[in-house]
C-alpha cells in the first residue's frame, strides 16, 4: 500500500478544515516524525556495521542506493513503514480536535491593526559609556581591590599519595582487592603440587 501525505490524509483524519499553510506544516511534521519513527526501529535491528554502512547512504545523500541497501537487508522495511504510518495515523485523528481548536484560537500576540506602527521603530537604546555607573547611587560599588562575586577562592594544596612513593621507572603493580592503602600487598606463594604425587 503506497503511502501518501497530502490533503486527502489530512482530510481522512479529520483535519481537511485547517488552513494552508497548517496544513503544509503538518504534513511536514507527520513526514518527519513517520522518518524518525521508522529510522530507530530500523537502527535497533541493525548491527554496528550496518549502521556505519547504511550511515555512508545518507552522507552521500544517495536516496537510491539506501532504499536498495534496505530491501536487500531488510525485505521487511516497507512494513515497518506501514506499521508506524498507522500509528502515526490515528495519534494525528485522536488529536484532530485539540489540533483544529489551536489553528482556530486567536494568536497570542496579534500583529497590530496600524501599518503605521509597524514602520515606526522603536526608541533606541541609549549609547554604553564605560564611565557612567549604571546603577542608582544607593547601589554597591566593587572596589578594583576586591575580587568580584563568584571568584573561588585559592584551591588547597594538593593531598600526597597516601601510600610508599615508587622508585621511578618502576613499573605499576596495583595492590589486589581487600589491600587497604598505604600497606603492602601480601607476598604472592607460588602454587604448590597436590601431596602425594
Amino acid at each position: 500500500m503506497a503511502i501518501n501525505l497530502d490533503r486527502n490524509l489530512l482530510a481522512e483524519l479529520g483535519l481537511g478544515s485547517l488552513p494552508e499553510a497548517e496544513q503544509r506544516a503538518l504534513l511536514s511534521h507527520i513526514y518527519e516524525t513517520l522518518e524518525m519513527r521508522v529510522g530507530m526501529r530500523l537502527a535497533d535491528q541493525m548491527s554496528n556495521e550496518q549502521l556505519d554502512e547504511f550511515e555512508k547512504y545518507f552522507q552521500a545523500k544517495d536516496e537510491t542506493g539506501a532504499f536498495r541497501w534496505l530491501e536487500t537487508n531488510f525485505p521487511n522495511y516497507k512494513e515497518i513503514v506501514q506499521e508506524e504510518f498507522n500509528k502515526l495515523k490515528e495519534e494525528v485523528r485522536q488529536s484532530a480536535p485539540q489540533i483544529l481548536q489551536a489553528a482556530s484560537a486567536p494568536a497570542a500576540n496579534p500583529v497590530p491593526a496600524d501599518p503605521a506602527t509597524l514602520a515606526t521603530p522603536p526608541n533606541p537604546a541609549p549609547a554604553y559609556n564605560p564611565t557612567q555607573n549604571p546603577y542608582p547611587n544607593d547601589a554597591p560599588t566593587v572596589s578594583p581591590t576586591m575580587p568580584p562575586f563568584g571568584t573561588p577562592p585559592d584551591p588547597p594544596p594538593p593531598t600526597p599519595f597516601p601510600g610508599p612513593t615508587p622508585p621511578p621507572n618502576a613499573p605499576f603493580q596495583s595492590p589486589p582487592f581487600g589491600t587497604p592503602p598505604g600497606q603492602p600487598p601480601p607476598p604472592v606463594t607460588p602454587p604448590q603440587p597436590p601431596a602425594g604425587v
